[in-house]
Formats: C-alpha cells, structure tokens, sequence
C-alpha cells in the first residue's frame, strides 16, 4: 500500500481522503472519477463545487439531498427561471448552506448554462472538449489545478459564469471524470479507467 492510499473497513486500500468520514467510501466507489455526460449531474457538480469554497466536501456532501431538493434536481430550466423571491427562500432554508453569493450564482450560471447549451448542443459536449490528453496528466492527486482546468474556467467565466474558478474546476473534472485521479494501488482506480474506455464522449 501506498501513502496515497488507505486500507477501508472491507480490507481493500483506497485513496486516502476516502478514510476521512464513513460517507466517503461509498462516494468514492460509486461516484468520484466515473466520467458523466449527463448535463444535470454536470450542473449540479459546478454548483455544489461552488458552495464548498471555503468549506470542506464532507459539509457539501452531508447537505447535498436538500440542495437538490431546493434547486429541484438542478434542472437547468427550472433554477434558470428562480427570482428574487426564490433567493430569499433559499437563505431561510437552514438544510443548506445559506450564501447570498453562491445561492445567487448557482441562478445566474443556470442561465448561463442554458445559454451555453442552446448554442453547443449540451454542457456536457462543451465540458469534455476539455479532457486532458492522457500524456499530459500529473501523477494522481498531486496538482490541484491543470492547464485543461485553467482553460475551462477562463471559457466560462468569458461566458459570464461565477464560482467557477481553476481549483473549483478541477475539482470538478477529477469527480465528473474528465480524468482519473485515483491513486495507483486504490482498488477503484481500474473500474474508473474501464468505464472512461467505454465512455462515448458527448459531441452536443
């Protein structure tokens, strides 16, 4: 076992954050790294993202259940048309974490997100333009940013999106797939690199 990973409750070793909290283990096996083309789950992924500036994952994770409730499963759409009212709302909701600034970015990016959509064909077909090639990857879990994150965040926040910033974004491309971050020696890092092989990369 490598220091990058850590032996889990079964007896198998995985990346070391995923021993952090008990939540984690499924989150890790089931979730982080497998690559997702749905534009819901991509939205939804930017936004938690946003809200855990500053905060740990595990508060965004523990609260992550009531954030798609209030943002009626980050349908695009439907949080795109959210008013002033609904803002208030949000802030009153104690479930979730109540900032102005992330609640009323999460709005506007919906906006932009619709935007970007009608124009590209899908989110999802203009994110994975940005999958680095595997030559240029870093050692798993050694950068916190890359020059594929750089450039997405810049492209979207020229189309007016917030919270969106390089370590936010890659953040999001390690848990939406866009690379494979698992650490050598972590039992999933196999099944995550199996499912990318099967992946058929959205083009709209």
């Amino acid at each position: 076992m490598s220091a990058a990973t850590t032996v889990g409750p079964d007896g198998r070793a995985r990346c070391r954050w995923s021993g952090a909290a008990p939540e984690f283990i499924d989150y890790h096996d089931r979730e982080w790294g497998f690559p997702v083309s749905d534009d819901r789950r991509l939205f939804e992924k930017l936004s938690l993202e946003g809200f855990q500036s500053g905060l740990s994952w595990r508060t965004v994770l523990a609260k992550r259940e009531s954030f798609r409730e209030v943002f009626h499963g980050f349908d695009v759409d439907k949080v795109a048309r959210f008013t002033g009212r609904d803002v208030e709302r949000l802030l009153g909701d104690e479930r979730i974490i109540r900032h102005r600034g992330k609640i009323e970015a999460v709005i506007h990016n919906a906006r932009c997100a619709r935007e970007l959509a009608e124009r590209e064909g899908s989110l999802a077909a203009f994110v994975w333009r940005y999958e680095p090639a595997a030559e240029r990857l870093a050692r798993p879990q050694t950068v916190s940013t890359s020059p594929e994150s750089v450039a997405l965040s810049k492209d979207l926040k020229k189309l007016g999106w917030k919270f969106v910033g390089p370590t936010t974004v890659y953040a999001f491309m390690q848990a939406m797939g866009l690379v494979n971050d698992h650490a050598e020696g972590c039992v999933i890092r196999g099944d995550v690199e199996r499912s990318r092989e099967r992946f058929k990369r959205p083009r709209r």
